[in-house]
């Protein structure tokens, strides 16, 4: 671990975790289901800034601030800083982070987990310890099953509870868009109504996508094994997924994670077009759009 002095004020995007295939293999004695999952972080997501104060603190604002249940301790990203400072010897720490909220709250696009690994780069930063690769993974680890994927914010391959990442494909250049009808989903209900839990795994991977249509191709023969259940317990994902699939510059459409977010995929130059198309008959749901990576 390296440190030096001089804290400055830091600010990154906390990424949407975006599960663009999602297969559910098994499930472990512990009651942890096995999963296969192919992983991107859009250029959409929470913003996150470190400044110097006179102590450790955390303010959440942003339009899904007041969705963050529970007391401001329990907040992720003030348990990522309590136990960066305590691994790394900083009793003292001062600093307020500022969490802006510009995802929906327990949507299946990993905005807390996100928010939880930004916070440990943010730190790594602005305090200047670094910490080794296997510390920071195992702190990451500590957080949630899926913070430690957040931490580079690249496209992976989760296997396994989430812990088991390898590179993925290289992608080409696109778009996504995703729409969340602002409906809550359960996560544990909806594994408890998935019928089926040792399902076949993705297809072998290419080292890359050659274009945007070969991926679109391959995701195709994918699924999310999550996306009827879920759809079984809250209809309007359904609706979400067919407002997506009516606009034919929308070349593929699936849930992501647990729900109730929809992604669709597209090319670039059309992304924010049709977050245009769609707020404009959908104003009540939230809808991004970005560069796919």
């Amino acid at each position: 671990m390296t440190t030096r002095k001089g804290m400055q004020t830091r600010a990154e995007l906390a990424r949407a975790k975006v599960n663009l295939a999602l297969h559910v293999t098994g499930v472990r004695k512990d009651g942890y289901h096995l999963l296969e999952s192919l992983v991107v972080f859009p250029q959409i997501g929470d913003r996150l800034a470190a400044e110097p104060s006179d102590k450790l603190e955390c303010v959440v604002e942003g339009p899904f601030a007041n969705d963050l249940e529970g007391p401001p301790a329990s907040n992720l990203v003030l348990k990522a800083a309590k136990l960066f400072a305590e691994i790394t010897g900083q009793s003292d720490l001062a600093v307020k982070l500022t969490l802006s909220k510009r995802l929906p709250v327990a949507s299946g696009i990993g905005g807390g987990s996100s928010d939880a690994a930004t916070t440990l780069r943010l730190l790594e930063d602005f305090t200047g310890a670094y910490l080794a690769d296997d510390q920071l993974h195992h702190l990451a680890l500590s957080l949630g099953a899926d913070v430690p994927v957040c931490l580079n914010a690249e496209p992976r391959i989760m296997r396994g509870i989430g812990g088991d990442l390898s590179p993925a494909p290289r992608l080409p250049k696109g778009g996504i868009v995703l729409v969340n009808p602002k409906v809550g989903v359960s996560t544990p209900e909806v594994f408890k109504a998935l019928t089926k839990k040792d399902n076949p795994p993705m297809s072998r991977l290419p080292d890359s996508f050659e274009s945007l249509e070969t991926m679109v191709a391959f995701l195709k023969e994918c699924r999310n094994d999550l996306q009827k259940p879920a759809t079984d317990l809250c209809s309007v994902i359904g609706e979400t997924i067919s407002a997506l699939q009516s606009d034919e510059r929308v070349l593929l459409t699936r849930m992501s994670g647990s729900g109730a977010t929809v992604f669709g995929l597209c090319d670039a130059e059309v992304s924010m077009n049709i977050e245009r198309t769609l707020r404009a008959a959908h104003p009540q749901w939230w809808i991004a759009s970005g560069a796919l990576s």
